[in-house]
């Protein structure tokens, strides 16, 4: 007698439910955040089931975090807690026990400051990286030789294996925001805007001036500006914000190509910058090159410089 018989095969993967990827942040500023949590499942063709974030953690809402739960934030999340911090990787550092702020932000990065220190963090960790957070009860850490921490966040560097242990033994604060896609900085006073001021005063460099061409095109790139001075003589000027050597050899091979040129030979130039080096200033002046200072403010028309004191 034949039988057959039929074997149905399941597969399970057991995978921490207390560990979250944060992928990071795209060039268009988008929060991508991976929360995927895989754990032993009957999902067809062994598929990862998500987790969300742990109940009542909710944007600008001070909440703690249940334990085995995720603890990475929709947005940047803020806690201020007593705790201590060790870091172990290329080199080993240790935090004492004291109060202080920790940022989780959403492109992965974690940093600890204090209420010092200006900006810079006393220690972080960049994304990519894994944050584990482990959690107990005031009794079961009573008993606990390493300390009477509350809450643990393991997190590890996904590439180098650097490691970042912070132990809470005190929250203060605790609360996420979502911030939203950043504009970005805009600067004010960058080179652009200083060709586009000096281009619509080219009387500042003298009287008699006139402007010839912006972005005036060579082989090897563009000149800021070409001008004619009160005699009809070509100018090429090469604007920075910072004057160093690097922008006066640049303007000197403008000015080889620009004076190979008989509609425009002879050019010379002029440096044009808001601040510019002693070094630059020498080796222009070795160069025939004429060195510029810009106010950016006079440029625009909201300082009097006739009529300044000193």
């Amino acid at each position: 007698m034949g039988c057959s018989f039929k074997v149905a095969r399941k597969r399970a993967k057991a995978v921490d439910l207390s560990t979250i990827s944060v992928r990071g942040a795209s060039r268009q500023g988008r929060v991508t955040m991976s929360t995927q949590v895989k754990r032993a499942s009957t999902a067809p063709h062994g598929r990862s089931r998500p987790i969300s974030p742990a109940p009542g953690f909710r944007p600008g809402v001070a909440s703690s975090v249940p334990p085995g739960q995720v603890s990475y934030p929709v947005g940047v999340r803020l806690v201020v807690a007593r705790c201590s911090v060790d870091y172990t990787g290329r080199l080993t550092a240790h935090l004492p026990l004291a109060p202080r702020l920790l940022i989780v932000k959403a492109d992965g990065s974690v940093l600890i400051h204090s209420d010092g220190g200006s900006y810079k963090p006393l220690n972080w960790m960049s994304p990519p990286c894994t944050l584990r957070t482990t959690t107990r009860s005031a009794e079961e850490a009573a008993g606990d030789l390493e300390g009477e921490w509350l809450e643990q966040w393991d997190v590890v560097h996904g590439k180098s294996g650097d490691r970042l242990r912070v132990r809470l033994h005190e929250t203060f604060s605790d609360s996420a925001h979502d911030l939203g896609i950043d504009p970005g900085l805009q600067k004010d006073g960058i080179e652009a805007h200083l060709q586009a001021l000096l281009a619509d005063n080219i009387e500042t460099l003298g009287t008699g001036w006139s402007l010839v061409r912006r972005e005036y095109s060579t082989a090897i790139g563009p000149v800021d500006i070409l001008a004619r001075d009160a005699d009809g003589g070509s100018v090429a000027i090469e604007i920075k914000r910072r004057g160093e050597i690097d922008g006066v050899e640049q303007l000197t091979r403008y000015l080889e190509l620009l004076n190979r040129d008989p509609l425009l030979s002879p050019v010379r130039g002029i440096f044009a910058a808001q601040a510019i080096k002693p070094q630059a200033r020498v080796l222009a002046g070795d160069r025939g090159i004429s060195c510029v200072t810009l106010d950016y403010d006079a440029l625009r028309g909201i300082d009097d410089v006739d009529s300044r004191l000193f």
